[in-house]
């Protein structure tokens, strides 16, 4: 089975960039089931319209972070979609999901987990480990991917060894810096600390550098605007024996226009 996962999509490029490429990487690569990160598909958040183009782009499933709810018209539609999903160690009066089983057109059920992470944020979800251990015995699942949403890669990394030879394929979002760290586990979990970022290539995380630029030298702070450009789309391919529950290989996907 073929995973392919799609690292945080940024502003209008970002949507242009997954609708433009990503039936095509679909069909390159045989892929059962895209995961994308849209967390950031309104740059700070996401809005329901941006969520149904990811959707009707190829994805099936969208995970989100920790600007789940800066847009919050978003709240209208993920009581109610199955497949898109915040972060399962949020409170739980938060409305939503954190995670659901999706079946592919081979019949191999999927549990798909999105987590927050603690170190480095700024703010305190709950502790994705102990919210993960309860998960997982109550999915009735084939496999299991999880989007760990999370600044500190050691978080992501500890994650990675906790849940070696329980879940296929653990990947890291947030940083939207493509890390060179893919691996596979040793009980079979397929790893990397971050996809990467799908949006302005000429950027900081997506936002205009002379913004960035002006924050980090003092400047009295400006609202964020996504960056002009070419764009790119970053992520990962992950290559899962559904016999033996084990991960078989994994491979940065980058694309540039």
């Amino acid at each position: 089975m073929y995973l392919l996962s799609i690292g945080d999509v940024v502003g209008e490029p970002g949507l242009r960039m997954v609708e433009k490429h990503l039936n095509a990487l679909r069909r390159e690569h045989h892929v059962d089931l895209c995961v994308v990160n849209g967390e950031n598909a309104d740059l700070m958040g996401i809005r329901p319209e941006q969520a149904e183009r990811l959707f009707a782009a190829g994805a099936d499933v969208v995970t989100l972070g920790n600007h789940t709810w800066h847009r919050k018209d978003i709240i209208r539609l993920i009581g109610d979609h199955p497949y898109l999903l915040r972060p399962a160690n949020f409170p739980s009066q938060n409305p939503g999901r954190g995670h659901c089983v999706f079946e592919t057109s081979r019949g191999v059920r999927v549990g798909v987990i999105s987590l927050v992470g603690r170190c480095l944020m700024d703010f305190h979800p709950d502790n994705p480990f102990p919210v993960i251990d309860r998960l997982l015995p109550t999915m009735d699942a084939d496999l299991f991917a999880v989007d760990i949403h999370a600044e500190a890669t050691s978080e992501k990394g500890a994650l990675a060894y906790h849940l070696d030879g329980r879940v296929q394929a653990l990947f890291g979002t947030h940083t939207h810096v493509q890390t060179a760290d893919e691996r596979v586990f040793p009980a079979g979990l397929g790893f990397i600390s971050d996809l990467g970022m799908t949006g302005p290539a000429q950027s900081v995380l997506g936002v205009r550098s002379d913004i960035s630029v002006a924050s980090f030298l003092g400047a009295v702070p400006q609202r964020y605007e996504v960056a002009s450009g070419p764009s790119k789309l970053e992520g990962a391919l992950f290559d899962i024996d559904e016999k033996t529950k084990r991960c078989r290989s994994v491979s940065r996907v980058a694309l540039a226009e």
